[in-house]
């Protein structure tokens, strides 16, 4: 009975992460006439990022040719299984992460795209004509 609870609830949690939004339409900082609406989505952004733990995770994933299982990062991060599943989850919530459930497990990766837009989001050089 157990069991049967935690796998639904994990499907309930697996639906509810579905929002990429944030890194969906993060636009650059240094673009001009950048609007309230975009600011704030892309501190959400760096929200998601302003925990080292989460920085190390995306770290991780970068160096990863495989999805890693929760299981794997307690032990590399040094935290509890919870502990883990609370910031992976920020990480998916913000479009950085794919989630996938193998059996009682789950499997991270990150997602090529949010990564190229989040490259594009921290690029800093100054355009051209401008000072």
């Amino acid at each position: 009975m157990i069991k049967e609870a935690r796998t639904r609830m994990s499907r309930v949690r697996e639906l509810e992460v579905r929002d990429t939004a944030p890194a969906a339409c993060c636009v650059p900082i240094a673009r001009a006439g950048m609007s309230r609406d975009e600011a704030e989505v892309t501190a959400k952004l760096f929200k998601a990022l302003a925990d080292p733990h989460r920085v190390q995770v995306v770290n991780l994933l970068t160096v990863s040719e495989e999805p890693v299982c929760v299981c794997d990062l307690t032990e590399l991060l040094g935290l509890s299984q919870p502990t883990v599943s609370f910031h992976m989850k920020k990480l998916v919530d913000a479009g950085l992460l794919e989630r996938e459930q193998r059996g009682v497990w789950a499997y991270y990766s990150l997602r090529e795209d949010a990564v190229r837009r989040l490259g594009h989001v921290v690029r800093f050089e100054k355009e051209r004509g401008t000072r």
